[in-house]
């Protein structure tokens, strides 16, 4: 099997290529089948810190939107650093989530050629459906939209619990690979 590195190598023999066929050839399953690893433990690491940095996030993220809410509804001064504290966090937490979906995939459809071995997939899935809504809804808050704040703070309600149940069955998936 061919490295992952010498499909770049490649690259200039497919321009005589009919330019319809060369989105076929560079899909990324043409990359993901020719991945010859010895070891995913680089991508495990990188899942491993990367749902650390998101747990630890969200957390912060309860405590600067519970500051933020007390200050709306009790009427005092917020420090001026909060809210764009707050928004930075949500765009790491983002950009986290979705690291967390490529590294997954990755991971499981190399390892297993396939998707769907287990129930960390829809879990996954809905994090990162939730993640994105929460997002969504968080730029939507103004006093004209008074729906977007509830939806934010429901949504991530909701999320908590599918971090609990994407780190339950994440910790089941790492079972299978642990000798």
């Amino acid at each position: 099997m061919m490295r992952f590195l010498d499909n770049f190598s490649a690259l200039p023999l497919l321009l005589p290529l009919p330019l319809p066929l060369v989105p076929l050839v560079l899909h990324p399953s043409f990359f993901l089948l020719s991945l010859n690893l010895p070891s995913f433990l680089w991508l495990w690491r990188i899942a491993a810190w990367s749902m650390g940095l998101s747990l630890a996030i969200y957390v912060l993220l309860m405590a600067t939107g519970g500051w933020l809410a007390f200050s709306r509804v009790n009427s005092h001064p917020r420090p001026k650093w909060l809210r764009p504290l707050h928004y930075v966090m949500g765009g790491t937490l983002v950009g986290l989530v979705l690291l967390l979906l490529a590294v997954g995939l990755v991971g499981t459809v190399g390892y297993y050629g396939g998707l769907g071995h287990s129930p960390h997939l829809p879990a996954g899935l809905a994090v990162v459906s939730l993640t994105l809504l929460s997002a969504w809804s968080a730029s939507q808050m103004s006093p004209k939209r008074p729906w977007a704040r509830s939806l934010h703070v429901g949504t991530n309600i909701a999320l908590f619990i599918g971090f609990a149940l994407v780190s339950l069955t994440g910790w089941l998936v790492v079972q299978k690979y642990l000798p």
